[in-house]
């Protein structure tokens, strides 16, 4: 196992065994409300956002450095290159405008934060 999938397994690992103990350690008007999922969800979405970022940079980075190489070694086919790249560069950009759109989908699953701490001092 590599170290950055054995470092993955256990930041997930990490993540979900706090949420997990904050539900059986808390306030029940806390558990009613469900203000740690709310919250869980909130940094989920940046986490995945930015992890996708970083793959999808990192895959047009290497793509461009395919592509500029390939057009070092034969100046000729730039424009069949060039083409290609660009349509394998809007397919990787894809991918990181799906993560967007899920992120922006839990987001709005986040109702009105001032009605949950209401609930939870009793207001």
């Amino acid at each position: 196992m590599s170290r950055k999938s054995l470092v993955s397994i256990m930041s997930a690992g990490l993540l979900l065994g706090s949420a997990s103990m904050s539900f059986a350690a808390g306030d029940p008007q806390v558990h009613a409300a469900g203000l740690w999922v709310f919250f869980g969800i909130a940094i989920a979405c940046g986490f995945g956002i930015g992890v996708a970022a970083l793959g999808t940079g990192l895959g047009m980075g290497n793509a461009i450095n395919g592509a500029l190489q390939g057009t070092a070694r034969n100046p000729e086919a730039g424009g069949k290159i060039m083409t290609t790249m660009i349509i394998g560069l809007a397919l990787i950009e894809s991918l990181c405008i799906y993560a967007l759109v899920i992120c922006f989908i839990l987001v709005f699953k986040i109702p009105d934060m001032g009605a949950l701490f209401n609930l939870i001092v009793g207001k």
